[in-house]
């Protein structure tokens, strides 16, 4: 009878670890990026003060991506006044084409933080397989919604699932 009590305690904290993976599944891993300055970020340091932020994989050939972060920009202003939220744009372009990042950024007047992500490691690491794929991340770091792909006022919801963090805090 003891034994059988010690198996149940065995796998009831078993039990309890999974589940506590489980849970910290939705933080954001630890991947060393660049900043389109050379400057070196751990992605899990990625944060806005406790509150919602917006994680934007793009690639400098990628239309959709490309819609996506242009259409944000002329609301940007906006939405930083209404809820404080900021975007970070990840581009996955090569070692090759990554130099033509900072051009791309600078020449549309995005402001967001943007990071380079040459090798995919967090690309790899978020489950990005098809790219735009965009990700909000609460003001406790854990993603909240995520969606792929862009078509016209698909940011309009993402405006939405901010404003409902917002209100949850």
């Amino acid at each position: 009878m003891r034994k059988c009590f010690v198996l149940s305690g065995f796998l009831f904290v078993f039990c309890l670890g999974i589940l506590a993976q489980e849970a910290g599944r939705n933080n954001l891993p630890a991947i060393e990026l660049k900043d389109i300055d050379g400057k070196s970020m751990n992605t899990s340091n990625f944060s806005n003060q406790g509150k919602p932020f917006i994680i934007s994989f793009f690639a400098t050939w990628c239309k959709p991506c490309l819609r996506e972060l242009s259409t944000i920009h002329e609301v940007y202003e906006d939405w930083i006044d209404e809820t404080g939220v900021k975007l970070i744009a990840v581009s996955i372009d090569d070692t090759r084409s990554s130099a033509n990042v900072k051009t791309l950024v600078n020449g549309k007047g995005w402001e967001y933080e943007v990071f380079l992500d040459p090798n995919g490691a967090f690309k790899r690491a978020m489950n990005v397989n098809n790219i735009p794929h965009t990700f909000i991340i609460d003001g406790s770091g854990k993603i909240a919604w995520q969606h792929t792909s862009f078509s016209q006022g698909s940011e309009n919801e993402m405006l939405e699932v901010v404003k409902k963090l917002m209100n949850n805090d």
